[in-house]
């Protein structure tokens, strides 16, 4: 199968909207790397005219200006309609930053341009990155299932889809470079201060590990992960009630279940999700019949019941 027909193959079958209906615009967000250059010479040759692209100048290198530029000059090549979107990014955490000022600008681009779609470059290798990182930190399902084929923006109703997450990076890679292109490099991709960098330069050593294998076993937590959220959903529905300012929960399923509806009852009460491990913690106190604090709630224990209520603000 050529490569052209692959993509156009997954692309169908992770946005069956877009085979159905050929005029919808799908947009791709191009940094001007090697993912997602490759990403958009094949997206192009999928859907030509019906592509617009965009690229995200986060100022935080000298070199992202002329990246940008040369990005637009592809895009004016290939017929796409580009844009470059600037953000300014706070000092601390730059990279959960980067991602939020990114994902939003190219949330109110996909508004203005009527994109029904953003893709994004991630890939096969991308995935075995993610899942052995989290893997490291001890992550639960929702954590392993690796990132998605299909998704929302963060932060936005807005759909975004990732057609060459079955793929490798070298064959993005190819992409470009039987296009006649060359590929701006980040530095950041070599930093070792991040934790992905590391297990990615681990995984370059290590020829027994399959990526592919990796991002299929993603997949299939994936709809584990599905799973217990349907189960979680009728776990909710018929053993918890709303009862005053607070909740109660009558526990009939098995923990990893029982988890998802306590943080479901926290994030109601609280309005903030709770981490994994304190949501564990407080279903093992309860079990134990222990009251426990989960953020600003407090659960107790009951004959078979465990109530839920907001914690009392301490007068100072």
């Amino acid at each position: 199968m050529q490569l052209s027909e692959r993509f156009t193959a997954d692309l169908a079958r992770v946005w069956p909207e877009g085979a159905r209906d050929p005029g919808l615009k799908l947009g791709i967000a191009v940094s001007g790397g090697p993912d997602s250059l490759g990403l958009l010479l094949l997206a192009a040759a999928a859907r030509p005219g019906a592509v617009a692209a965009a690229t995200v100048d986060h100022g935080l290198r000298a070199e992202s200006t002329a990246e940008a530029a040369e990005v637009a000059r592809v895009c004016a090549d290939l017929g796409v309609p580009h844009a470059v979107l600037g953000v300014s990014v706070a000092q601390g955490n730059v990279q959960a930053q980067a991602r939020d000022a990114r994902y939003g600008a190219l949330a109110a681009w996909m508004e203005r341009e009527g994109a029904a779609a953003l893709a994004t470059g991630h890939h096969g290798d991308d995935q075995a990155e993610t899942v052995i990182m989290r893997l490291n930190r001890g992550s639960g399902v929702a954590g392993l299932a690796g990132v998605r084929e299909r998704t929302w923006v963060p932060g936005a109703e807005a759909l975004l889809i990732r057609p060459v997450l079955g793929w490798r990076k070298a064959e993005l890679g190819a992409v470009v470079a039987q296009a006649g292109l060359a590929a701006a490099q980040d530095p950041s991709n070599s930093n070792l201060a991040f934790d992905r960098v590391r297990i990615r330069q681990a995984l370059a050593g290590a020829d027994w590990i399959d990526a592919e294998a990796v991002a299929r076993a993603a997949a299939h937590v994936a709809d584990a992960d599905i799973a217990l959220d349907w189960a979680t959903e009728r776990e909710f529905g018929a053993r918890v009630l709303r009862e005053g300012l607070g909740y109660s929960y009558r526990p009939a399923a098995p923990k990893a279940i029982a988890m998802r509806v306590i943080a479901r009852i926290v994030e109601e009460i609280g309005g903030e999700a709770p981490r994994g491990g304190a949501v564990g913690r407080a279903y093992d106190a309860l079990l134990a019949r222990q009251t426990v604090s989960i953020g600003e709630v407090v659960a107790r224990p009951g004959p078979g019941v465990w109530s839920f209520v907001k914690a009392l603000r301490r007068r100072v």
